[in-house]
């Protein structure tokens, strides 16, 4: 015999589970509000302390995009532009020096080396601010190890430099890096190689027109992600090269201590938004190059 359904039954069918899902929905509550307070908070403080100006006469304050166009301007600008190429360059050469060590670990028929390597990448790529800084002064400064036992400052060296700073940002670009990619090289397929030597192509070839192409929107996906931690990066170069490098971070520092002129108190939040902008774009890049290559290597 077929039961039959009423209206009531079925309301309370629904009902019931509603109210089985309602624990799922109220479990999300309490990260929201903590990502409200955390980072909605600071972004709308931001935003109105870079579009206000207050008089230094009356007191008042005023909204006006003046701190922008300030934040684009004179020595702002210098360190913005000082702080793309610096995070442009080093994330470009940690990407080509960190994919052949991944392939390295990858290909490699010994587990433990492969956990040791990925191991030390996590430290390494999370090992930054005055620690690496005060390594690299000990080691490469003006009176560091190997300076005064190879003579390297008679050969023009300065680690207080830009390329000083580009070899110290490698130290934590490198490894995160090889974390980035290692999952992208561990997707290729064994059958993708074997078919390509099958029909005659080279170890180079097979690179070249099969490995490379597919690994290209994880690369380039690794390569926004290396350039937003070395556009973010400031306590490494504040300890090492102060103002001698012009970076936009280390002119945030410098406007929030005051070290601007009156009635520009707030651009260093002009800069903070800047900051955010570039890194919007650099998110907007790395979010649909994850997701083709999640495609691919998922296929």
């Amino acid at each position: 015999m077929t039961a039959t359904l009423t209206r009531a039954d079925v309301a309370a069918a629904a009902s019931q589970k509603r109210r089985r899902r309602a624990p799922g929905w109220l479990a999300v509550v309490p990260l929201l509000a903590f990502t409200a307070v955390a980072f909605g908070l600071p972004a709308v403080a931001m935003l109105n302390g870079a579009f206000t100006v207050k008089d230094p006469v009356s007191g008042t304050s005023s909204y006006t995009a003046s701190n922008l166009s300030d934040s684009l301007q004179g020595p702002y600008l210098t360190a913005l532009v000082g702080s793309v190429k610096l995070s442009a360059l080093s994330a470009v050469i940690a990407a080509v020096l960190g994919l052949p060590l991944a392939q390295a670990v990858v290909s490699s028929r010994s587990r433990a080396l492969r956990e040791a390597v990925l191991t030390a990448s996590g430290v390494l790529a999370n090992f930054g601010g005055v620690p690496l800084a005060f390594a690299f002064v000990a080691t490469l400064g003006n009176a560091g190890v190997l300076t005064v036992h190879l003579h390297l400052a008679d050969h023009g060296w300065d680690l207080y430099s830009f390329w000083g700073l580009v070899l110290v940002y490698l130290y934590f670009l490198i490894p995160l890096m090889v974390l980035t990619i290692t999952p992208a090289l561990d997707g290729l397929r064994a059958q993708w190689r074997e078919a390509a030597l099958n029909n005659g192509a080279t170890g180079v070839q097979y690179w070249r027109f099969v490995a490379l192409p597919v690994l290209a929107p994880s690369l380039l996906g690794g390569f926004v992600l290396l350039f937003g931690s070395a556009f973010a990066a400031y306590a490494t170069a504040a300890a090492m090269v102060g103002s001698a490098v012009p970076l936009v971070t280390l002119q945030i520092a410098d406007a929030l201590s005051g070290n601007v002129l009156v009635g520009q108190e707030n651009v260093a939040l002009a800069l903070s938004l800047d900051m955010v902008l570039v890194a919007g774009l650099v998110m907007a890049v790395y979010l649909p190059l994850q997701r083709r290559s999640a495609r691919w290597l998922d296929a």
